[in-house]
């Protein structure tokens, strides 16, 4: 089931990442060869006019293929079309996924409500409390930084915070005041804290849960940029790195845990889980890497800028380098994900 569960999951999110780029290119008379989900030997398939819509045997990827690597004399091929065109075909499969994970959040937020900053009880003679903050303040800047939910905070705690006093904001009243706050480390939790409590999730109206929709699909987008700097820094090492088989374990352990609390904390996970994934891959394509969707991006913007492509073979080449570095850090990392399994 859980298996079965994580493939429908990734499933959705790559259909949608390449029906992106499908209809973009099919609003701008470009020829698609062939749509296909999932990697390896074709199960099924159909011809419907000029493309081959298929069903491959591994359940992870898809594509969408446009000839976007040779030079064709036909009219409606891809890169006989403008670069603008271009661009926005290969955009569109990330944009997609940005607009799966909103919708997916509007679900979500209009279920289970908002993480709001809120400070719901103090802990006496905390950190928090010696630096004057009170029950029922609502904090908006952390370190200079403006935050709307409960869960920004946290992460800075986990991420950012090393070491020192911490500008905090808080609204009182209708009023900003700003102090600072030096966290204590607690040895059984194994972490800084202030010693504040929050008083979960809150409903919010139509306007407020779109708003939060937004923010909440901007504060994964921010949380994957900052672990690729972190990967870039060497904060984060190639051991964290998790591939498909690494997400199943993850999907699979939290449909257990969820399964405890009935069908509505199920669908409520799952979709968090696929808000996460789905705004990861939008991320992780538009890195400048070639092979990935952000790569082709650099080719068609240098393109714009010197009013002529890069030489398509040199192109070509330097995708196809790409791809096989890409294809072998996702190998190394699903054995490494076998591993973790296995130990």
């Amino acid at each position: 089931m859980n298996i079965i569960i994580a493939i429908l999951l990734f499933g959705i999110i790559i259909i949608v990442h390449e029906l992106g780029h499908f209809l973009v290119a099919k609003k701008n008379g470009i020829q698609v060869d062939e749509f296909c989900i999932g990697l390896g030997p074709t199960l099924i398939g159909k011809q419907v006019g000029e493309t081959f819509y298929s069903i491959h045997l591994l359940p992870f990827g898809g594509a969408c293929v446009m000839g976007e690597d040779e030079d064709r004399p036909e009219e409606n091929a891809f890169n006989n079309k403008s670069v603008w065109a271009r661009m926005a075909v290969i955009f569109a499969g990330p944009l997609f996924n940005f607009i799966l994970a909103f919708l997916f959040s509007v679900i979500v937020v209009g279920m289970s409500g908002v993480d709001l900053p809120e400070v719901y009880a103090v802990q006496e003679n905390s950190p928090a409390a010696q630096a004057g903050m009170h029950a029922g303040d609502v904090m908006t800047h952390v370190d200079g930084k403006r935050i709307h939910n409960y869960r920004e905070f946290s992460y800075y705690m986990y991420l950012d915070y090393d070491g020192g006093s911490i500008p905090l904001t808080v609204e009182r009243d209708g009023k900003e005041i700003s102090m600072n706050v030096t966290p204590a480390y607690h040895k059984e939790q194994q972490q800084y804290m202030i010693g504040i409590t929050w008083p979960g999730y809150q409903k919010v109206g139509p306007l407020k849960t779109l708003e939060y929709s937004f923010r909440e699909v901007g504060l994964q987008i921010k949380l994957t940029v900052k672990s690729v700097k972190m990967l870039i820094t060497q904060q984060l090492g190639m051991k964290d790195l998790s591939g498909p088989v690494g997400i199943v374990k993850v999907v699979g352990d939290q449909y257990n845990e969820a399964a405890k609390y009935g069908i509505i904390t199920i669908i409520l996970t799952m979709l968090n889980l696929a808000i996460l994934i789905s705004a990861n891959l939008g991320v992780m394509n538009l890195l400048p890497i070639p092979a990935l969707d952000g790569g082709r991006l650099v080719f068609l913007i240098l393109e714009a800028i010197r009013g002529k492509a890069i030489p398509r073979e040199m192109e070509a080449t330097i995708h196809t380098i790409g791809l096989m570095l890409l294809l072998a850090l996702m190998v190394f990392v699903m054995y490494q994900d076998i591993v973790k399994i296995i130990l």
